[in-house]
């Protein structure tokens, strides 16, 4: 019985430590999205020095989980969580690298005209950062169906993507001189859509912790 008690407090533990994570990652995503709209630079800065951070808090996630995987020897479902745990730690070190290249990009376009397509990429990252919160608020509940309606919001972000690529694509036959900013645009839009992918990737694993079954969203 105090092993369980033991197993139940270090999980808490753990869960905070991911809160952390996945809040820092949501706070560098708001910052990138500001720097859209202002193109401050020294948000630019914060974004990429706080991946470090991000990186550090995945290792610390990470060490603590095997410690408690060979101590405790967890079973069923605290051992889904445990497993849950990795997945939803790497999903959210690559969730932000890409914010970091959001923000690397968004830099790189601030001194060049503005294009319309730009309004596309706003909504793509504010619809991300909605998901990314509503997909951590699925796995602190432990709620399958909210973490499938996180998934869904993925299908926004691609419809986004596909449109901003054939616009810039025709732009850039009617404008070849901004085609090396263009092109800059399509990766940001591409990064972005990848970010969606991962955040898909995180409610799936929330799916598994739950229920033990694996499952395949927005195919």
């Amino acid at each position: 019985m105090q092993s369980r008690s033991l197993l139940g407090e270090e999980l808490g533990r753990l869960r905070s430590e991911l809160t952390v994570m996945a809040a820092r990652v949501e706070d560098d995503l708001q910052k990138a999205r500001e720097m859209l709209r202002t193109g401050d630079e020294d948000l630019a800065k914060e974004v990429k020095d706080s991946g470090r951070i991000v990186d550090e808090l995945q290792l610390k996630v990470e060490d603590m989980a095997l410690v408690l995987i060979a101590t405790q020897q967890p079973v069923a479902r605290d051992l889904r969580e445990l497993i849950t745990l990795f997945k939803l730690t790497a999903n959210l070190e690559r969730i932000n690298d890409y914010v970091i290249h959001l923000a690397k990009i968004a830099k790189k376009l601030a001194s060049r005209p503005p294009f319309q397509a730009m309004e596309r990429i706003e909504r793509m990252a504010e619809t991300s950062q909605t998901m990314l919160k509503a997909a951590f608020s699925a796995y602190l509940s432990q709620d399958i169906e909210a973490a499938r309606e996180a998934a869904a919001m993925d299908d926004a972000i691609d419809v986004e993507h596909k449109a901003l690529v054939d616009e810039v694509l025709a732009l850039m036959k009617e404008n070849p001189k901004r085609i090396k900013s263009a092109s800059r645009l399509v990766r940001l839009s591409g990064f972005m859509e990848r970010l969606g992918d991962h955040i898909t990737n995180m409610c799936e694993a929330i799916i598994f912790m739950v229920k033990g079954s694996h499952v395949k969203l927005n195919e």
